[in-house]
């Protein structure tokens, strides 16, 4: 089992709280032994094959659809040993029936029309006995998170989807109840063996602030060197924690609002995240 000081060092410039807990909850379900198979689908820039590759000599897979995401993920981990980075269609993988130990669809259901022909290819891929780990974001997310969407959905019935100011709606079809989430994954054939919801508490504003402005600004390369490095989640064991830095800064107040979220709140509380463990039965 990957140990939590391990995951808070390859999370340590992270200001996205909700990714560090979705980091954990990943390494909790699918803990890596050499011999594994593991999918992350999509990959996106590769945060999650990088950390793997960390921890693990498994061979690892990431796909992705989007043309230019794939040769960023390249870029960033194409040349780590045992890392196939693939242009996949979700609802059409080119892989045979039983090829993976585990499969993480981290927050990519949420974008689909078609959530459920892509939960039945991840069981047609999986080995038996093989884990699906899935996050989503929450129908029941916390107002500071996103407080412009959960003020026009509350007094308007209606959120924005695109742009700087979409926070957690930005280029989703649907958020999760955990009811709606466990009966995805129930049809597709998994058994249930864990969920979760996680991170209550939130800087206001955090979501519109890391994804709004500042990755925009990380991946034009218009941040000075150390604040570059300093918000890189790939360059984790390159950052000295200096407060004079401003992400440091920053990233030690967000932390201080973080201090209070735990690995599941339950089900009754405002959280950005859900997630599932599910696992395909032996035949």
């Amino acid at each position: 089992m990957v140990d939590i000081d391990t995951i808070e060092y390859m999370t340590r410039n992270e200001a996205d709280m909700s990714f560090k807990m979705r980091a954990r909850t990943i390494f909790e379900y699918v803990d890596p032994t050499d011999d594994m198979v593991i999918l992350d689908l999509p990959c996106g820039r590769g945060f999650y094959l990088n950390m793997f590759r960390y921890v693990s000599k498994c061979r690892l897979v990431g796909a992705e659809l989007d043309w230019d995401v794939v040769q960023k993920a390249k870029q960033n981990v194409g040349h780590l040993d045992n890392v196939d980075i693939q242009r996949v269609n979700i609802y059409q993988m080119p892989y045979p029936d039983n090829s993976f130990d585990a499969v993480i669809f981290s927050e990519i259901l949420e974008h689909l029309d078609n959530d459920a022909q892509a939960l039945r290819e991840a069981y047609r891929v999986l080995k038996p006995n093989g884990v699906l780990a899935v996050t989503v974001p929450h129908e029941n997310y916390p107002f500071w998170w996103d407080p412009i969407n959960k003020s026009l959905e509350t007094l308007f019935n209606w959120h924005i989807s695109d742009g700087v100011l979409a926070g957690i709606w930005a280029n989703h079809v649907r958020l999760y109840t955990p009811g709606k989430l466990r009966g995805a994954v129930q049809s597709a054939g998994f058994e249930v063996e864990d969920e979760r919801a996680f991170t209550h508490h939130c800087f206001p504003f955090i979501h519109n602030l890391v994804y709004g402005i500042g990755m925009p600004l990380l991946e034009a390369s218009a941040l000075p060197g150390s604040m570059e490095t300093a918000s890189s989640r790939l360059d984790f064991d390159k950052n000295d924690g200096s407060l004079l830095n401003p992400i440091n800064l920053g990233v030690a107040m967000f932390n201080f609002f973080d201090r209070h979220n735990v690995p599941d709140e339950g089900h009754q509380r405002s959280t950005v995240n859900l997630a599932i463990k599910g696992r395909k039965p032996n035949a």
